[in-house]
């Protein structure tokens, strides 16, 4: 065979291959236009793909018990290409798990040092919710960390769980930033503000420390201890509702409590000693705990998961990158937007 019928061979077994491919994704497009169909036709409106039931742990029970995961920083942002947020994944699944009789309880497995102020707020009213209408228990499971919005998080669950070395606490609210006025003026580059009032650059990092005045940093730190005042009520309301659904079994909040709410990290052990979370134990305590709480004495262990689009494959291939210019400090940049209010924990920040 020559070279030039060898690479007619070639392109023709490529464009096959191309059509097949092709021809699934359109399938599976058609499937999914037909599901989102049937969801509207019943009075439900599905915004994202249908969630598929994984079983993590098979023990032939007739019920299960969902774990719905908070991993890394808590963000409002886009997860993935299919441009769900982390707030509606998390809602996402605490639907489902609502709607099926079979699910008993969830766990919430949280290994994150928190995030934004205002996605651990919505996580938050999500598991409130779930558990008011559902009447499931809860659990949250602390791993490695959760601290700050982590434990924001964790706050409305009926009952936490947390290892003797995990990382929580750090209850607190931070908002960082960066003044590099002084590099400015190094290299001889001088702002010019046009500003409708006087406050319209509060926060600017281009402002010299002496132009930031103390009326200012009030206003800021103001803010700071309103979002601080938020979270500790999260704490006291969350608590309290634990140990009325738990009839006094659990924790409750040490009276000195809140001499520990000032952004300090906590081990598993000091938070349970202040009655920060109600037990020591690894996730198989939790499992247990959360068959306790829904009055079953075995369950399967379920996730929750989107089914893969190879949609979203061809994505990659006409996906464009803005060009940019990047500065590397030596440091690991975690993309904090400057001005906004975090519960995060403070090494998390570069």
């Amino acid at each position: 065979m020559s070279a030039r019928q060898k690479s007619a061979t070639g392109w023709k077994v490529f464009a096959i291959i191309l059509m097949v491919v092709l021809g699934i994704v359109i399938v599976s497009n058609f499937v999914s236009f037909g599901d989102h169909l049937l969801a509207s036709g019943s009075g439900v409106h599905e915004k994202h793909k249908i969630l598929h039931e994984v079983t993590i742990e098979d023990n032939r029970s007739e019920h299960k018990i969902a774990v719905i995961e908070v991993s890394g920083v808590i963000s409002g942002g886009s997860m993935d290409h299919s441009g769900m947020t982390m707030v509606e994944a998390i809602s996402e699944q605490f639907k489902a798990a609502g709607k099926a009789e079979e699910i008993k309880a969830v766990i919430l497995k949280i290994d994150s040092p928190g995030g934004e102020v205002l996605a651990s707020d919505e996580i938050y009213h999500v598991i409130e919710e779930f558990q008011k209408k559902h009447k499931k228990p809860v659990v949250a499971s602390m791993q490695s960390l959760a601290a700050s919005g982590g434990y924001y998080v964790a706050a409305p669950c009926q009952w936490i769980v947390a290892n003797d070395m995990t990382i929580t606490g750090s209850i607190g609210v931070i908002m960082h930033g960066y003044n590099y006025r002084g590099l400015m003026d190094k290299i001889g580059l001088v702002p010019e503000v046009f500003k409708s009032g006087k406050f319209k650059d509060m926060l600017s990092g281009d402002k010299k420390p002496e132009e930031i005045s103390s009326e200012e940093r009030e206003m800021v730190q103001n803010l700071v201890m309103e979002t601080y005042s938020v979270f500790t009520n999260i704490v006291v309301k969350g608590r309290s509702e634990s140990a009325r659904l738990n009839a006094g079994e659990g924790k409750q909040l040490s009276p000195e409590w809140m001499n520990y709410a000032d952004g300090r990290i906590l081990s598993g052990r000091q938070a349970e000693s202040l009655g920060f979370v109600d037990e020591l134990g690894d996730f198989r305590k939790s499992v247990k705990r959360a068959m306790t709480l829904a009055n079953i004495s075995d369950a399967d262990l379920i996730q929750y998961q989107q089914p893969f689009d190879l949609g979203n494959l061809f994505k990659l291939f006409g996906k464009t990158e803005a060009r940019t210019v990047k500065l590397d400090l030596g440091i690991k940049r975690l993309n904090l937007q400057p001005g906004s209010l975090y519960f995060l924990y403070p090494l998390a920040i570069p």
